[in-house]
């Protein structure tokens, strides 16, 4: 189970009081961190597609799909 902070796939649709929100605070904390540990980075909100892609391209999953969401979070189921 993955669970990362909500976000759509492109940035029109992301821009809401939560989205907004969520690209401030991953712009100062998860994408410098991410960096530093040589990580993808995967900008400052990334969308269920770009999650799956790392889940089944680099991290050696078969499946990833939406488990739930909420106005918040949405959480990837991945298998082997």
């Amino acid at each position: 189970m993955v669970v990362e902070p909500f976000a759509n796939d492109r940035l029109e649709n992301n821009l809401n009081p939560v989205g907004r929100v969520y690209y401030g605070a991953s712009t100062m904390v998860c994408v410098p961190v991410s960096l530093a540990k040589k990580g993808p980075a995967l900008g400052a909100q990334a969308g269920e597609q770009r999650l799956r892609d790392i889940l089944t391209k680099d991290g050696g999953f078969t499946k990833a799909r939406r488990a739930t969401e909420t106005p918040f979070n949405m959480v990837l189921e991945a298998r082997p």
